[in-house]
């Protein structure tokens, strides 16, 4: 068996995990732990790829705002192009959303009415009869995902950390101040620092150490590409039902992305996509959209990981020494990813976490401890 010595283990790969271990590996001699043949391979590399500020509970839009610097002005050569692009995001309301409409409207940051009118402006394939209120937020963005993702993987590489790919966590133990973490390829890693960072496994990995779950459940989210022709989308907003019952973005320029914004509970596994989600996003999205759907390009489902309460669980486990959570992400972790990764390391070099200190008795992995 290969033993290896490590300041800090991280077990997962995604984009939790790689941003944890990018932000450590500058103080730390770091593993990044993932059991695919590639980083990323599952929720991260399933993602509507969009920045939204008015998304998620209080903690997670704390998180994203912190973020936002990060895409505008990345390291120098973290990347090769750019993180971010400009797109903006719309929400409709049906009439028997109105409440909920203004209820969004008045608590929301950077949100403002717009007629829906101008929304058919820039959608022009918006059925006239579909909404009556729509707003507007002109801040979001674009992500690209890929290029976030690498440019914290290659960012631990250079500062001297390990990605260990091929290694799936098996056997897990504490002795001794230090974790001990058996993998597939028949290595063993050890570190008095372990960072839970698997997503959806999260549990699964919190019970191969012997600690207590707090209560993770994946849900299934499910996409469809379609053509729209004859329109245009490339510069279309997103566009939001303010119900949260479907979406819809541009994809690839010439193309539609149409979830239903499904939510089903599911277990951590290689999630693939359902043929009534699949439809139940078409006819939704037809219900505002007079789009006609030939034929479906591509469909795809990923799994996003929530908390009992929804909101994030960062920080040390209540009762296992050296264990710190960073899971519960749901859709929200590509977002939130940069200073999500500077808050874990923060917490792990005690270190003051600046304006996140705000929020994290909200996300205190304690709070599931009864």
């Amino acid at each position: 068996m290969d033993i290896y010595s490590f300041d800090a283990l991280i077990i997962g790969a995604g984009i939790a995990g790689a941003t944890c271990a990018a932000h450590l590996s500058a103080d730390l001699k770091v593993a990044l732990i993932e059991a695919e043949e590639v980083a990323g391979y599952h929720t991260t590399g399933r993602s509507a790829a969009i920045w939204i500020q008015n998304y998620g509970p209080a903690d997670v839009q704390a998180l994203t705002g912190a973020s936002r610097s990060f895409f505008e002005n990345p390291p120098e050569g973290f990347a090769e192009a750019p993180l971010m692009s400009p797109r903006a995001c719309i929400n409709l309301a049906a009439a028997h959303q109105v409440a909920a409409f203004e209820t969004m409207l008045a608590g929301g940051t950077g949100l403002r009415e717009i007629s829906v009118a101008s929304v058919r402006e820039m959608i022009p394939a918006l059925r006239p009869d579909y909404a009556v209120r729509a707003s507007i937020e002109e801040e979001s963005f674009d992500m690209d995902v890929a290029a976030l993702h690498q440019g914290f993987l290659r960012l631990l590489k250079a500062q001297g950390g390990v990605l260990a790919l091929r290694n799936r966590a098996g056997r897990i133990s504490r002795e001794g101040g230090q974790w001990h973490v058996e993998t597939s390829s028949g290595a063993m890693f050890h570190a008095p620092v372990l960072v839970n960072a698997a997503g959806s496994w999260g549990d699964l990995v919190a019970e191969q150490a012997g600690v207590a779950k707090i209560g993770l459940q994946p849900k299934r989210r499910t996409a469809v590409v379609i053509d729209p022709a004859p329109f245009q989308p490339a510069n279309w907003p997103m566009v939001v039902d303010v119900g949260h019952t479907w979406y819809a973005r541009a994809e690839a320029r010439t193309r539609l992305m149409v979830s239903p914004a499904d939510e089903t509970p599911d277990v951590p596994h290689d999630v693939q996509p359902d043929e009534l989600d699949v439809a139940i996003a078409i006819d939704r999205m037809q219900q505002a959209l007079d789009i006609e759907v030939r034929r479906t390009e591509h469909t795809w489902a990923g799994l996003r990981t929530f908390t009992p309460d929804g909101s994030l669980a960062f920080g040390w486990d209540g009762a296992a020494g050296g264990f710190m959570w960073c899971v519960g992400q749901g859709g929200y972790g590509i977002q939130t990813s940069p200073a999500a990764g500077r808050l874990v390391s923060d917490l792990v070099l005690g270190r003051d976490p600046g304006i996140a200190g705000k929020i994290l008795a909200r996300m205190d992995p304690r709070r599931f401890s009864a």
